[in-house]
């Protein structure tokens, strides 16, 4: 599945007629969920057909809810079993809990399956025809959609930013790039300083794109902190604020998927830290500066790009990378101010190449438990064939003292 984006060019009525369209599909959402809700406290069970059944309902006896497209208002409801579903499992599984599933409040989006629009491909032109007339609006993007098939587009996504409305399009289709293999293996050692160091010694700088903009967000918000709450200025200067917190998720975004598709297509293989970012972002002295690093955005890409590449990405455990000497293999233990690995077997390196190093090695002897496929497989199998040569590949790595 792949997902393409426009912008939409739309009219203030227009504009209205969608915020009135996401509402509604957010009171569907929240009163199928009320629905288990009470089910629950009852000792009844309510399932997926329950939900659907539900949300007929809901359109027979509210005349606005009946305005809403009838997949739109299905979608709303699998938003709500999904919801449900996810925490049951979390629970069952014993994988760490979500939250209770809560009543959505500022919903920014409503889907539609295979009815309730039209798209003019070669025109780039979309129509909403259910009950609210939002009528025809430009596409705005540089994506060609008559290079698939109307009946693969399986989802439309109307979804609201602080700068605007875009349209998504979920479409049934496959990405994958036929590269000749490269041979090259890497380690990668993210942290704060750098936002990340790899095997070979080098390291790439971090933007750090929200510490770049605190001070003109700390300037928007306090404009919205003078203004009276209800007020039209109030709703500028939020509209302004949201705008550049948008702006700064853009960045993150466009940095971390470069530089992930760069390193995916350099080598064959990429190993990589498995860190736990929800809780490492719970430091009050480091979290902020974690977040913006947009380490699990990195990972998101990384195994993205490797899938469509036919290339290996594999997650190391972190554990005493630092601290074990990449050319002995002792440990030498080290606190977090102690940029320097210095071993008593005269292996003297950086922290993060030290660990970058012994991240590659970690990822090399994951190779045979790694799913692969197709020509990346084969190429594993004849480096494999030759063992000194790849015993060799993480040691080429140290520099000689």
């Amino acid at each position: 599945m792949i997902v393409l984006e426009y912008k939409l060019v739309a009219t203030n009525k227009q504009q209205q007629a969608m915020d009135e369209a996401i509402r509604t599909a957010q009171f569907v959402r929240n009163a199928c969920l009320r629905l288990w809700m009470d089910a629950k406290d009852a000792e009844k069970s309510v399932g997926r057909n329950e939900i659907s059944k539900h949300t007929t309902k809901l359109r027979a006896e509210f005349e606005w809810a009946n305005k809403l497209n009838s997949t739109a208002v299905q979608a709303a409801g699998d938003r709500a079993w999904s919801a449900i579903s996810r925490f049951y499992h979390h629970h069952k599984k014993g994988i760490q809990p979500v939250g209770f599933p809560k009543f959505k409040k500022n919903t920014r989006s409503v889907e539609y399956k295979g009815s309730g629009w039209k798209l003019d491909a070669a025109n780039k032109r979309l129509t909403l025809t259910d009950g609210f007339k939002i009528g025809v609006m430009k596409l705005k993007g540089s994506w060609d959609l008559m290079l698939y098939r109307l009946e693969d587009i399986k989802r439309l996504r109307i979804l609201k930013r602080a700068d605007g409305y875009y349209a998504q399009f979920l479409i049934d289709a496959e990405r994958h790039m036929d590269l000749e293999p490269s041979r090259k293996t890497i380690g990668l050692d993210v942290g704060l300083k750098s936002f990340y160091t790899d095997s070979e010694g080098h390291e790439e700088p971090s933007p750090r794109f929200y510490r770049k903009a605190e001070g003109a967000l700390k300037k928007l918000q306090r404009r919205v902190s003078r203004k009276v709450k209800g007020s039209n200025n109030r709703k500028k200067a939020v509209k302004k604020l949201g705008r550049k917190h948008l702006k700064i998720g853009r960045q993150r975004k466009d940095h971390a998927l470069k530089l992930a598709r760069c390193v995916v297509m350099s080598h064959d293989v990429v190993a990589f830290e498995d860190l736990k970012v929800k809780n490492m972002v719970k430091n009050r002295k480091l979290g902020k500066s974690i977040q913006d690093a947009s380490w699990r955005a990195f990972r998101h890409w990384l195994e993205y790009f490797a899938k469509i590449m036919g290339k290996i990405a594999i997650p190391v455990n972190p554990a005493y990378t630092s601290q074990m000497c990449s050319g002995c293999g002792q440990t030498v233990k080290k606190d977090l101010k102690t940029r320097t690995h210095l071993c008593g077997c005269g292996t003297v390196l950086d922290r993060d190449h030290n660990a970058a190093i012994n991240i590659l090695r970690a990822g090399l002897r994951m190779v045979g438990h790694t799913k692969t496929s197709g020509e990346t497989q084969e190429t594993l199998v004849e480096m494999e064939e030759d063992q000194p040569k790849l015993a060799s590949i993480a040691e080429a790595r140290i520099p000689q003292l």
